[in-house]
């Protein structure tokens, strides 16, 4: 495989080709990653309890649980993982994401809540096998952009597909997820191998934005040493951001339905798509910007924007101003511009900026370990706490306290990274 043409061509291949090719793989790989995870949280499972509590939110519940697991299992996975084993690592976790959707099918409820926690246990670790492919390069920002709106995409898509699964297909709310999963399958197989076909960054590439190399647990705490107060700051904002996307993301359903908009199929897709448009060519922008510095300032000022315009938008929704479907739309613009350079630039061009040999991997993990087990956290204190909200309320009122607590944490990581690089007159090496 190291000698296919296509590797070798792909290797001569002009900076346009190639991030066409690699852009356009990655996204439709991690799509079809995504058909394992989110269909089931279209349907709502209605007149379904176990122990007195609604049945979905037991699936929700125990599937991010299994997901922030994996997660906190990747700092160490990922952040060791060569490339050579990254194909095999996808095909054994979609595998096994796959066995768990058929035992949540054929398995009688409540006993088919335990394989919804199987198939988030695995998953968890996509992420950082398809970034480790695109991590590294001078069109990182194109690549990392593409990937990302791939889950921006993908989770309204598989939504989509999974309500016309049971609509127009007949198939029953256990089935749907694995018909989902099965029509996907294929095509990943095929955009795994297309992918695996990329060759590894170039000499200019590791001038530029700095060698990528595995990491042992030495290498990594001494990274988390270096700049532990800015890592903080990042990890405490990321989990406001991962909170609110896995609220807003597995909640989609019920808060359409307080909306008024309950009925429609393609509600999903025709919301997310643009959100993913316009943060994809956001994010690309910054790849013209060829001062690491910079372009650190300018993600943190994306991501600060973000924030901002989750509670802006809220108030103007709660004011009048603005109708149902333009606040869903906005609140997603907002929360992506600043969730998606927190999984694909931001940490790249840290490294770059404070040349230090590490790895992306790494850093998204150790970000997300935090990330999921805050998101958990509210789920649960929201699902079993005996808070009685509804949907469309706890959203709102979520949508304010990210906001503003977001908005403090990313300005102030900003101050602390550009204080460090000014104490610095060589930037740290490792």
């Amino acid at each position: 495989m190291k000698n296919s043409f296509l590797r070798l061509w792909l290797s001569k291949a002009s900076p346009f080709i190639f991030s066409l090719y690699a852009s356009v793989v990655a996204f439709c790989a991690y799509t079809c990653i995504f058909s394992f995870r989110k269909p089931f949280t279209v349907a709502t499972f209605e007149g379904l309890t176990f122990l007195e509590i609604d049945y979905k939110i037991w699936l929700i519940s125990v599937q991010v649980l299994g997901y922030m697991i994996s997660k906190i299992i990747g700092i160490k996975v990922i952040a060791e993982m060569s490339g050579e084993k990254r194909a095999l690592g996808i095909f054994l976790m979609i595998a096994v994401a796959g066995l768990s959707l058929v035992g949540f099918a054929f398995v009688p409820a409540p006993y088919n809540i335990a394989f919804m926690f199987l198939n988030g246990l695995p998953l968890g670790m996509g992420w950082g096998f398809m970034l480790g492919y695109l991590e590294g390069r001078r069109v990182t920002e194109v690549l990392s952009a593409g990937l990302s709106v791939s889950f921006i995409f993908s989770s309204g898509f598989s939504k989509s597909i999974g309500k016309l699964v049971m609509e127009s297909w007949g198939f029953s709310e256990f089935m749907m997820p694995l018909v989902v999963a099965g029509l996907f399958s294929v095509p990943l197989v095929g955009f795994v191998y297309l992918l695996d076909q990329l060759p590894p960054p170039s000499a200019l590439d590791e001038q530029q934005r700095t060698k990528r190399q595995p990491m042992n647990a030495k290498e990594r705490i001494t990274f988390v040493k270096t700049f532990l107060g800015g890592l903080v700051l990042l990890i405490l904002s990321y989990i406001f951001l991962t909170v609110y996307r896995e609220f807003r993301d597995n909640y989609a359903a019920e808060i359409w339905k307080a909306l008024g908009y309950g009925s429609s199929a393609n509600i999903f897709t025709l919301t997310e798509t643009p959100v993913a448009l316009c943060v994809m060519f956001c994010v690309s922008l910054v790849m013209a910007v060829k001062d690491n510095l910079k372009a650190l300032i300018i993600n943190h000022l994306m991501i600060l924007t973000g924030f901002m315009l989750v509670g802006l938008s809220t108030f103007a929704f709660q004011q009048g101003f603005i109708s149902p479907i333009w606040w869903i739309m906005l609140v997603g613009l907002g929360l992506y511009l600043g969730y998606v350079p927190f999984n694909s630039v931001l940490f790249d061009r840290l490294i770059a900026t404070f040349q230090y040999v590490s790895n992306v991997g790494f850093l998204i993990y150790l970000a997300d370990s935090f990330g999921y087990l805050g998101s958990i956290s509210v789920l649960f204190y929201k699902n079993f706490g005996g808070l009685e909200v509804s949907w469309l309320d706890f959203f709102i009122r979520m949508s304010y306290i990210v906001s503003f607590a977001g908005s403090l944490l990313v300005a102030g990581s900003l101050w602390y990274f550009l204080r460090k690089y000014s104490k610095n007159a060589n930037p740290v090496a490792n």
